[in-house]
Formats: structure tokens, sequence, C-alpha cells
């Protein structure tokens, strides 16, 4: 071979190699095409100013960033299409792309669905009842609910909340025995313990429980943390909130596409989805801490009297759930289904979480003392 032909070859050779590894990398890491944009209309369960709705845009937004101009998620607030307890049917019947609620909220179609999020989940915190759900069999027990009412949709949850309050109350409540005869607004399956303490319930949808305070339809409500109630205008119409309470200590939001057109999208846009839910469950909970704990303060400046729940109204709150659980389950098997997978989980995991971690509020005392 001459001096001449050995640069030529080599050339040749090294624009080969340029090629294939541009293929492969093509395999290896498809490009989303931006040539046809998918646009899905959804719609949350939440008034537009209610930081829930906030974080049904924070989802939409990582998707439609992640997936570039391939996909467009617009979120309406609730009643835009359809009224907010019916966004699962919504759904379902295409009527719109997804929807951003709770599961709770659903809890008319079968009981079960209840105890994603209501109840005290056997000593769960709401972080530990996503893990049963994605790790200890919770979301194929969710797929088989589903299945079993004809409701056709692709279900993912995540963001889990803190603890809701009690309540809202125009006098605080010292003992149980104070909610006998209380009108009182909740939903879920905390609609029954609320009845079993006494109270006479109305499940009224986020936007519709501030009107009924003023104009004294309900005497006492629970919606779900110090930002959505300061918003809402709770501090408007009520000036005491009671503090912790185990009606609703496990909850955390739904995110619903309805599953044909869950089923026409392109498997990386699905990766897209997934991931995005994930990443958004994480900044939820971030963003709860800062903006909970920022109104928190704010509804103290505008005059809320916080009061800690006392334990005996805690304790009558897990006797009536006792009560329920047993009830529930002979009426409805999927109940004691998803009950019994809850409980093996919790005591696993519970008993990890109680052993492991350390008590905060002594650190937390110790710098900046007793409240």
């Amino acid at each position: 071979m001459t001096q001449a032909k050995r640069p030529a070859l080599r050339r040749n050779f090294l624009k080969s190699a340029a090629t294939g590894a541009v293929a492969t990398g093509a395999l290896a890491a498809p490009m989303i095409s931006t040539a046809q944009t998918i646009s899905l209309r959804f719609q949350s369960t939440w008034p537009a100013k209610d930081i829930f709705h906030e974080y049904a845009n924070d989802f939409a937004k990582k998707v439609n960033e992640m997936a570039g101009n391939r996909v467009k998620i617009e979120v309406l607030p609730a009643g835009a299409v359809v009224a907010p307890f019916q966004l699962l049917e919504g759904v379902a019947k295409g009527t719109l792309d997804g929807g951003h609620g709770v599961v709770a909220y659903h809890y008319g179609k079968n009981s079960a669905l209840a105890l994603w999020g209501s109840g005290p989940g056997f000593g769960m915190d709401p972080n530990m009842l996503l893990s049963w759900h994605y790790y200890g069999g919770g979301k194929e027990l969710l797929e088989e609910i589903y299945k079993s009412i004809n409701i056709d949709v692709v279900s993912f949850l995540y963001g889990p909340m803190p603890t809701q309050p009690f309540g809202w109350f125009k006098k605080p409540i010292a003992r149980a025995e104070d909610m006998k005869g209380v009108k009182f607004r909740t939903v879920g399956l905390a609609v029954d313990m609320y009845t079993d303490m006494g109270a006479a319930v109305n499940p009224l949808p986020g936007g519709e429980i501030v009107p009924a305070l003023d104009r004294g339809l309900i005497d006492g409500a629970e919606f779900n943390n110090a930002t959505s109630d300061r918003v809402l205008g709770f501090p408007d119409v009520v000036k005491n909130c009671m503090l912790q309470s185990f009606h609703q200590s496990t909850e955390q939001f739904e995110i619903l596409f309805n599953r044909t057109k869950y089923n026409t999208l392109p498997a990386e846009v699905k990766s897209i989805i997934d991931y995005a839910v994930q990443a958004a469950s994480a900044d939820m909970s971030w963003k709860a801490i800062d903006r909970n704990s920022k109104d928190y303060i704010e509804l103290k400046r505008a005059g809320v009297n916080f009061y800690k729940t006392p334990d005996a109204i805690l304790r009558a709150q897990l006797t009536s759930w006792d009560k329920i659980m047993t009830q529930k389950s002979t009426e409805n098997p999927m109940f004691k289904k998803v009950l019994d997978s809850q409980k093996a989980f919790a005591e696993r995991a519970g008993g990890w979480q109680n052993d492991f971690l350390v008590d905060f509020k002594l650190a937390h005392n110790h710098y900046f003392g007793r409240r």
C-alpha cells in the first residue's frame, strides 16, 4: 500500500465510524419529534386560586417542558367542564383527557376507594401510604376497583399531603361530645367517622365550603392545609382551628388519564409522564412545607386561634374508625382486601420507621423553645 492511499483510507474509516456512532446514538436515545403537538385537556377539582390547582399546573408544566413541543397539557379549574365530584366519570368517558383530584372524592362508587387517604392508615404517614401503593400492592388493588366499577382510566398517585386539621369551628371543640349536632363538612370515609361522632355531615366541594360557613348552612368544616384554608377564606368567617386529626392523615393527589387517549401516546411520552409524576411529587412536598409554614404565620396574624386537638378526641376518632372498619369490611369484600394489605405493610414499615426515626420535636424545642 502506498503512502498516498493510507490517509485516504483513514479518512474513510473515520467517516464511517462517525456515521455509525450517530446511528447508534439515535437508536439508544430517540429524539421526540416536534412535528405534531399532542394537546391534552385536563381539569382539576380545585378552584383556580387554590394551591392545589397550582400543583396541577406544576405537573402539567413539567410534562410540557420535558416533552418540548410534542405535548401540551392544559389544566382547567374545577367546574370548567364537569362538576368537581364528576371528574372521574368525565375522564373515563373522554369528556376530558385527564384530571387532578383525590381518590377520596370517588368514595360513593366503592367505599374502599376512601382508604387512599381517609382514616389513620394503621399509623402510616402519607409518604408511607404512597410506598404501600407503589411497592406494597396498592396500585394493583386500585386498578382492580376501577375495573370492577367500569372506570377505564390510568391513575397516578403522588404528592403526600401534610396531616389535615381536625376542622374550623365557630367554637373550639374541647371534648368528643362537643361534635354532637354540629353541621360539618368533610369528604370520603371521614364522613362516616364524623357522623359516628355525632356530627351532621355535608360533603361539599372545596369552593363551596366558606360560603356555606358564612351563610350558617354548616357550623364547621375541614379542607386541608394552612395555605388552601387561607386562600379559600376560612379566617374571614371562622376564627378557631383545631390542629391534628386522624380523619385524613395519609392523603395524596391523583392524576388521571383517559385510558384510550393514554394508550395512543408514544412510549417516550408515557415515560415523560411517569417521571414527571415522581418529580412533581417531590416538588409538591417541598413547596407545601414552604408555603404552609408561611401561611400558618399569616393566619395567626389574622387573628385565628389554633388549638391542638385533645388526645381524648384523637382516641375517639380511632374508636370510631375501628367500628367503621368492621362494618365496611363486612359489607364490602374489596374494602377488607385493601385494609388487610395496608395493615400488613403498615406493621412492617411503621415498625421500622418508629424505631429508626428520631423525635425531631426534641431538637426543635431545644433551639426554639416549646410553644
